[in-house]
Protein backbone atom coordinates (compact mmCIF):
# COMPACT_ATOMS: atom_id res chain seq x y z
CA UNK A 1 0.00 0.00 0.00
CA UNK A 2 1.25 3.48 -0.85
CA UNK A 3 2.51 5.61 2.08
CA UNK A 4 -0.07 8.35 1.47
CA UNK A 5 -2.88 5.79 1.46
CA UNK A 6 -1.54 4.18 4.64
CA UNK A 7 -1.42 7.59 6.37
CA UNK A 8 -4.97 8.40 5.26
CA UNK A 9 -6.23 5.03 6.47
CA UNK A 10 -4.47 5.48 9.83
CA UNK A 11 -5.94 8.97 10.17
CA UNK A 12 -9.40 7.67 9.27
CA UNK A 13 -9.05 4.84 11.79
CA UNK A 14 -8.10 7.36 14.49
CA UNK A 15 -11.09 9.54 13.62
CA UNK A 16 -13.40 6.51 13.69
CA UNK A 17 -11.90 5.42 17.03
CA UNK A 18 -12.50 8.89 18.48
CA UNK A 19 -16.10 8.85 17.24
CA UNK A 20 -16.69 5.47 18.91
CA UNK A 21 -15.01 6.60 22.14
CA UNK A 22 -17.11 9.79 22.09
CA UNK A 23 -20.28 7.69 21.82
CA UNK A 24 -19.23 5.23 24.54
CA UNK A 25 -18.03 7.66 27.23
CA UNK A 26 -20.07 10.55 28.58
CA UNK A 27 -16.88 12.13 29.94
CA UNK A 28 -15.39 12.48 26.45
CA UNK A 29 -16.61 15.38 24.34
CA UNK A 30 -15.56 16.46 20.87
CA UNK A 31 -17.68 19.47 20.00
CA UNK A 32 -17.61 19.60 16.19
CA UNK A 33 -16.17 17.93 13.10
CA UNK A 34 -13.13 20.21 12.80
CA UNK A 35 -11.77 19.32 16.27
CA UNK A 36 -12.52 15.65 15.58
CA UNK A 37 -10.55 15.66 12.33
CA UNK A 38 -7.73 17.65 13.95
CA UNK A 39 -7.64 15.27 16.93
CA UNK A 40 -7.25 12.31 14.57
CA UNK A 41 -4.25 14.02 12.98
CA UNK A 42 -2.67 15.13 16.26
CA UNK A 43 -3.12 11.68 17.80
CA UNK A 44 -1.53 10.01 14.78
CA UNK A 45 1.40 12.43 14.64
CA UNK A 46 1.93 12.15 18.40
CA UNK A 47 2.06 8.37 18.00
CA UNK A 48 4.72 8.75 15.30
CA UNK A 49 6.92 11.39 16.92
CA UNK A 50 6.16 11.67 20.65
CA UNK A 51 5.41 8.05 21.59
CA UNK A 52 8.92 6.71 20.83
CA UNK A 53 10.44 9.43 23.02
CA UNK A 54 8.03 8.78 25.90
CA UNK A 55 8.58 5.04 25.56
CA UNK A 56 12.35 5.49 25.72
CA UNK A 57 12.05 7.65 28.83
CA UNK A 58 9.68 5.15 30.45
CA UNK A 59 11.71 2.00 29.64
CA UNK A 60 12.78 1.39 33.27
CA UNK A 61 9.19 1.76 34.46
CA UNK A 62 7.91 -0.41 31.61
CA UNK A 63 10.36 -3.14 32.60
CA UNK A 64 9.49 -2.86 36.31
CA UNK A 65 5.76 -3.11 35.61
CA UNK A 66 6.14 -5.91 33.03
CA UNK A 67 4.81 -3.65 30.27
CA UNK A 68 1.84 -2.14 32.10
CA UNK A 69 3.45 1.32 32.04
CA UNK A 70 3.46 1.18 28.23
CA UNK A 71 -0.33 1.43 28.37
CA UNK A 72 0.05 4.69 30.26
CA UNK A 73 2.30 6.02 27.52
CA UNK A 74 -0.78 5.67 25.29
CA UNK A 75 -2.86 7.51 27.91
CA UNK A 76 -0.25 10.29 27.87
CA UNK A 77 -0.48 10.52 24.07
CA UNK A 78 -4.26 10.90 24.32
CA UNK A 79 -3.84 13.51 27.09
CA UNK A 80 -1.44 15.42 24.84
CA UNK A 81 -4.02 15.32 22.05
CA UNK A 82 -6.70 16.69 24.38
CA UNK A 83 -4.30 19.42 25.50
CA UNK A 84 -3.50 20.50 21.91
CA UNK A 85 -6.92 20.24 20.25
CA UNK A 86 -9.53 22.88 21.08
CA UNK A 87 -13.10 21.77 21.85
CA UNK A 88 -11.92 18.28 22.82
CA UNK A 89 -12.21 17.34 26.49
CA UNK A 90 -11.94 14.21 28.57
CA UNK A 91 -13.09 14.25 32.17
CA UNK A 92 -11.53 11.78 34.56
CA UNK A 93 -8.68 9.30 34.59
CA UNK A 94 -10.90 6.27 33.96
CA UNK A 95 -12.38 7.92 30.89
CA UNK A 96 -8.85 8.28 29.52
CA UNK A 97 -8.18 4.61 30.26
CA UNK A 98 -11.43 3.49 28.65
CA UNK A 99 -10.94 5.74 25.64
CA UNK A 100 -7.45 4.32 25.03
CA UNK A 101 -8.85 0.78 25.18
CA UNK A 102 -11.71 1.62 22.79
CA UNK A 103 -9.33 3.37 20.39
CA UNK A 104 -7.01 0.36 20.46
CA UNK A 105 -9.91 -2.02 19.75
CA UNK A 106 -11.17 0.08 16.84
CA UNK A 107 -7.68 0.32 15.34
CA UNK A 108 -7.20 -3.46 15.66
CA UNK A 109 -10.57 -4.04 13.96
CA UNK A 110 -9.69 -1.65 11.11
CA UNK A 111 -6.30 -3.34 10.56
CA UNK A 112 -7.92 -6.77 10.45
CA UNK A 113 -10.60 -5.56 8.07
CA UNK A 114 -7.94 -4.12 5.77
CA UNK A 115 -6.04 -7.41 5.81
CA UNK A 116 -9.23 -9.25 4.83
CA UNK A 117 -9.88 -6.78 2.02
CA UNK A 118 -6.28 -7.04 0.73
CA UNK A 119 -6.37 -10.83 0.93
CA UNK A 120 -3.32 -11.24 3.20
Amino acid sequence: MDLAVRLLVAWGANVLALIVADRVFAGLAIERWAPLLLAGSVFGLANIFLKPLLTFIAIPLIILTFGLAYFFVNVAILAFTVWVVPDFTIDGFWTYVGAVIVMWLVNVAVRRLLRLIQGD
